[in-house]
């Protein structure tokens, strides 16, 4: 009880497959190994081992095709089904699932899975590969949002705002997150062939709105306990949709952090960017060694001794072969002619 008090922030699995096994327990997960379990989660190796007891080893030829990971700030812990399984985050620090991305891009460059990460408060958005298509009408911005609450199909219809407002503009902010957990479960739905591809799916967001909520009311406000609420049961449905999208094969994942310990640092992205831009190299620097490099150096490397060697030993049989007596082509031939 101590260290979970110490901890706070919580790191929860509401929905997975049974390829993919998550112990029961309250092992403290290190905030920047976060994407180091999705990447294991789904199959891909990482660069230091985890030795994280919570993950355990599942179906390997069995992978999960697609991975939901939503980020909420400024509450350390929500009150979640009791289904779930939850775990106590150590060292919470900022942290992005690049790492994820760039290896489906690696593996299935030729299939163009969807990799979709946003953050609406920050209007950040990174789409590659089909989700350029799919999600080409999803509000990516403060005032598309905004217009899109006010439409005929929105949440607002259906959502039970409680003390909420509708025309507090923090309010606001808070239900456009969840319009937006609405319209990427609805887009998917239209295009459900994408959940049937092998290729596995990427979706990672940032939900800021419950943060400001609290600045602007308080914590022990009824607006906050009421958008705590709100957003409690719209993630449960969001992770209830996209599993039954994916037909029962998606890890569905919440993180609850009340304040990251330093800021996020990372460089921009534009919208439905479909590429990184190349950084210019002004000092003619040479670049950046992975950690694969030692392998392939090695392989090459003794396969040049080897054909080296292999020809000098060839060459050398070849030099001092006598035609007469080694050679089965001048044998044939010398009886050939006795013959004759």
């Amino acid at each position: 009880c101590l260290f979970s008090g110490v901890c706070g922030d919580e790191f929860s699995v509401l929905r997975s497959p049974q390829s993919v096994v998550f112990r029961d327990g309250s092992w403290p997960i290190p905030g920047e190994r976060i994407p180091d379990v999705a990447a294991l989660s789904m199959g891909f190796s990482v660069e230091d081992d985890l030795s994280w007891p919570g993950l355990a080893v599942g179906d390997l030829f069995h992978r999960p095709r697609a991975t939901v990971l939503v980020t909420v700030r400024g509450v350390d812990k929500l009150t979640l089904p009791v289904k779930g399984i939850s775990y106590p985050i150590e060292n919470a620090v900022p942290f992005t699932l690049d790492s994820v991305a760039n290896a489906i891009h690696a593996l299935f460059s030729e299939e163009t899975p969807v990799v979709l990460q946003l953050a609406p408060s920050e209007e950040r958005v990174y789409m590659v590969g089909k989700a350029n298509s799919v999600f080409e009408d999803l509000s990516v911005t403060l005032r598309q949002l905004r217009n899109r609450l006010f439409q005929d199909n929105s949440i607002l219809s259906s959502l039970p705002l409680n003390s909420l407002s509708r025309n507090n503009e923090v309010d606001l902010l808070f239900l456009s997150e969840l319009q937006v957990l609405h319209d990427i479960a609805s887009l998917l739905s239209r295009h459900k062939h994408l959940a049937k591809d092998r290729s596995p799916d990427l979706y990672s967001l940032e939900l800021a709105g419950l943060e400001e909520v609290g600045k602007r009311y308080g914590e022990d406000s009824q607006q906050f306990k009421d958008a705590s609420q709100i957003l409690v049961d719209s993630l449960q449905k969001f992770a209830d949709e996209m599993f039954n999208l994916y037909s029962g094969n998606a890890v569905v994942e919440v993180v609850a952090v009340k304040t990251f310990n330093s800021p996020l640092t990372r460089k921009t992205r534009s919208i439905l960017q479909t590429s990184q831009s190349e950084t210019d190299n002004p000092y003619n620097l040479a670049y950046p060694y992975n950690y694969n490099y030692s392998v392939i150096f090695n392989i090459i490397l003794w396969m040049m001794i080897g054909l080296a060697l292999a020809v000098i030993v060839i060459s050398y049989n070849l030099w001092n072969m006598d035609p007469g007596y080694d050679s089965i082509i001048y044998r044939m031939t010398n009886q050939k002619i006795r013959m004759d």
